[in-house]
């Protein structure tokens, strides 16, 4: 049974139908602010349709057009997530529609909102663990 045009894709399903191997999707992750695939517990990613089309112009740029790294975060940067959308689906065959979660990306001047773009996990695990010890040092000083 196919999915839907609007079903969200996991990372294999993103990866065979942009032509590009799982983990240079993870790696474009950690380069580029504008692809923030939703993530369920456990770190599963599940691309929306618009992921997809940043992807698509993200391959396109890179691979077709010869573009580095940084020229596609220039071109971001420059022109905004809608315009590098375009490069993704040159025939509009998918509206991109930006979600709350793309809120202020498009804005250069604009510190964008927390989001899993800009927060560390790893971080935030080993600072509650950080917390968790002090707790129960804490915890045993004041225990009568």
């Amino acid at each position: 049974m196919a999915k839907g045009p609007n079903a969200f894709r996991t990372i294999s399903e993103a990866a065979d139908d942009i032509g590009t191997p799982q983990h240079v999707l993870r790696f474009w992750e950690t380069k580029f602010s504008f692809i923030s695939p939703l993530k369920r517990a456990g770190g599963r990613r599940f691309y929306r349709p618009q992921d997809i089309v940043l992807l698509k112009a993200v391959r396109r740029l890179l691979h077709d057009e010869g573009l580095t790294i940084k020229g596609v975060q220039r071109l971001h940067r420059e022109q905004g997530v809608q315009k590098l959308a375009a490069w993704g689906d040159p025939d509009a065959g998918v509206s991109y529609s930006p979600t709350p979660m793309d809120a202020g990306k498009d804005e250069t001047n604009r510190t964008p909102p927390l989001s899993t773009t800009t927060v560390n996990p790893v971080r935030l695990q080993t600072v509650l663990a950080e917390i968790e010890g002090a707790r129960l040092r804490l915890e045993a000083v004041l225990a009568p």
